[in-house]
């Protein structure tokens, strides 16, 4: 029962990202890899209930189908983050190779008769051990080092959103990370328990995507909204942070033509716009406005934010954004307002990242600062 519910939501999930409109690059690769995980459940599904037997033919399809998933999750991460404007095929095809050789290396057991084929399967692969064995190395291996790197990837870009964003509440794809952990999960079971236990977290991963996917723009739906686009997201990183000089190290200032005395002159001009002109009440405020309102480079103000300021531009905005909340919260006439109500007029989107800072700045919740119960 549980793997038709795992089918069934597999085969949901495709038919949604089919109807999505305007469908972009990332879609494309989920809906393969959904296809491959629906193909890969229908077969497990035929070979547990011994359906397959009645169509040899069907016996051993499965044999290389997992060693794909780590390499779908590997470029659906590409797609959502990297700035890269294409990915090319014989990069992908690279990363096929070892599910071709997988192919190549089943291909006397493909050559069996259909009555030799059930045999095989009904004795546990008896005459095939060293194809098994073989097998699960290149699960371990390979579904390990695409989670591992998966990860390595969205924390690279947690890192360069920070200086170009000052809201990063939809782009920090936290559900992305934990459906890589989900997967390198699924190999340590399949290493020590059963396909029944393996395919029950299979079922369980669909869900997973099926719960935080659906929930998620770069997934399932489309909108107006620019600020949950990822292409949109690795423009603006692009803008912002060509590759040579992405990262937080000041290293990546090393070559930059920006004198100690032009960046002093920077921060002052920065310093007197985000006064005067309170532009971190804009929630959706990024590096490249707010360089445009000071007339000068993103790559430069990102350089005077990381190295006079000693920070990110993403925790420059909210350090001004929790002052701004704290004087005017102090004054009697916003008495009558809630403290989410205020912290969102000073650019807060969400009440996690309020709380966050404000107890980053004053060593406390709003709750207990305030000596009163949260509003």
């Amino acid at each position: 029962m549980l793997y038709l519910v795992g089918l069934s939501v597999a085969f949901f999930l495709l038919v949604l990202i089919l109807l999505k409109k305007d469908k972009r690059r990332p879609d494309y690769v989920l809906l393969a890899w959904i296809g491959v995980i629906f193909v890969h459940l229908f077969l497990f599904y035929i070979d547990y209930n011994k359906i397959s037997y009645q169509y040899p033919h069907l016996l051993g399809l499965a044999l290389p189908l997992p060693v794909l998933h780590g390499v779908f999750l590997y470029f659906y991460t590409l797609e959502l983050i990297r700035k890269e404007k294409y990915i090319s095929v014989k990069l992908v095809l690279l990363h096929l190779v070892p599910f071709f050789l997988l192919i190549i290396l089943a291909i006397p057991f493909y050559r069996l008769p259909a009555n030799e084929k059930v045999k095989v399967f009904q004795n546990e692969g008896r005459g095939f051990e060293w194809y098994t064995q073989l097998q699960m190395v290149a699960f371990l291996v390979f579904g390990f080092a695409y989670s591992i790197v998966s990860i390595w990837e969205i924390r690279k870009y947690r890192q360069q959103i920070l200086n170009s964003f000052s809201n990063t509440d939809k782009k920090m794809l936290r559900w992305l990370e934990y459906l890589a952990v989900g997967l390198a999960i699924i190999w340590i079971l399949s290493a020590f328990f059963n396909d029944q236990i393996v395919f029950s977290g299979v079922v369980l991963f669909v869900l997973f995507i099926g719960f935080f996917g659906i929930n998620q723009y770069p997934v399932f739906y489309s909108t107006s909204n620019p600020q949950v686009k990822p292409e949109e997201v690795r423009s603006e990183i692009l803008k912002d942070n060509p590759p040579e000089q992405a990262g937080e190290d000041s290293e990546k200032y090393s070559k930059s033509k920006l004198s100690d005395d032009d960046a002093s002159k920077v921060m002052e001009r920065l310093e007197t716009v985000m006064k005067m002109q309170v532009p971190f009440r804009n929630a959706d405020l990024t590096l490249n406005d707010l360089a445009n309102s000071i007339n000068v480079s993103p790559n430069n103000l990102s350089q005077v934010i990381n190295t006079v300021a000693g920070k990110t531009f993403y925790h420059y905005i909210n350090t001004y954004r929790i002052h701004e909340f704290l004087k005017l919260s102090s004054q009697p006439e916003n008495r009558k307002f809630t403290y989410l109500g205020l912290a969102s007029e000073c650019g807060f989107s969400s009440k996690t990242t309020f709380n966050k800072y404000f107890k980053l700045q004053t060593g406390k919740t709003p709750s207990a600062y305030f000596g009163v119960a949260s509003q």
